[in-house]
């Protein structure tokens, strides 16, 4: 979906279709609650990391995916991702192969995750863990599912962005929110600021480019939560952005829409470039033509992530 303009918008007419909304955001907590109070939890037969935010869209959860695995690695940890793979086809569980599945099968964000470790997509989260485990994983990482009540979570890390501050505060659909953000930090057993250091936080963790393509005239797409995000990136990485196109996250690419991009691409005398997630959702065909602007998750104090991840390792 495509964000709503009101939800980040401090004027009447705002305030108005916030109120308006206000009676199904109740409705839609209402339902959470109902299905956590009847939810019994599946534990697993090994540890559960959760990654997870309060609100929509992008804050990073992907990317600090990848990073968490990365210093699970380090200590000789072999852990598997567990997504339930959005935008995809496949129910699972089924161990996702980037040589045979594309994002029509398993996601964008799956297909992603693949290419950094074992990776389990599975609607069905306790099943999908235990697929987990009978592969051999000795711990699961879940990309999301903070909300999800159907699989108990060894630990639970809520990831908070740089611009939650400037929403209007309000559960969807009224706003942003999946929950109020005071009931997921109670739920929480660290909370990571994203992009801005904020008081309470017990890391802080930021995006950074590597190994970027040469600085250059770009025209820029992205169907991410907040494409913004991608644009300053790019202009802060030195590029000449000639026009930027946002759609909306997971947006599937019409071969009229890519018809489209090449056209103004020829136009400005520009190349192509999207994010890694958009890239994903390419033709096979389009992507020789596309550059992407490869990010990694950093954090300020990897040891001290490290040292929590394996306080809940077997």
């Amino acid at each position: 979906m495509r964000e709503p303009w009101f939800w980040r918008s401090r004027s009447l007419t705002a305030r108005a279709a916030t109120a308006a909304l206000f009676p199904a955001a109740l409705a839609y907590q209402a339902g959470q609650r109902l299905r956590w109070s009847f939810t019994r939890p599946y534990r697993a037969e090994i540890p559960v990391i959760c990654i997870g935010n309060a609100t929509l869209g992008g804050v990073g959860k992907t990317p600090f995916a990848i990073l968490v695995a990365a210093l699970l690695r380090e200590k000789e940890v072999k852990a598997h991702f567990l997504t339930r793979g959005y935008g995809g086809a496949l129910a699972g569980p089924v161990l996702a192969d980037p040589d045979r599945h594309d994002a029509d099968d398993v996601g964008d964000e799956a297909l992603l995750l693949s290419r950094h470790g074992p990776l389990i997509v599975s609607r069905n989260r306790p099943a999908g863990a235990k697929f987990a485990a009978q592969n051999g994983a000795q711990a699961i990482i879940m990309d999301d599912g903070f909300q999800n009540p159907t699989l108990a979570k060894d630990l639970s890390i809520l990831l908070t962005g740089a611009g939650d501050e400037n929403s209007n505060g309000a559960l969807f659909p009224a706003g942003p929110y999946r929950e109020a953000f005071e009931s997921a930090k109670a739920r929480a057993d660290l909370v990571v600021s994203i992009g801005q250091e904020k008081p309470g936080a017990d890391f802080y963790a930021w995006l950074e480019p590597y190994d970027a393509p040469p600085q250059q005239r770009v025209i820029a797409f992205a169907g991410i939560g907040r494409p913004e995000k991608f644009f300053d990136m790019l202009r802060g990485a030195g590029f000449d952005i000639a026009e930027q196109i946002g759609f909306p996250d997971h947006h599937r690419f019409s071969a009229a829409e890519l018809g489209v991009l090449t056209k103004q691409a020829a136009r400005e005398k520009a190349r192509l470039i999207c994010t890694e997630k958009d890239y994903m959702r390419l033709p096979e065909d389009f992507r020789a033509d596309v550059l992407t602007l490869p990010v990694a998750m950093r954090i300020n104090d990897p040891d001290g992530l490290k040292q929590r991840l394996m306080s809940v390792i077997n």
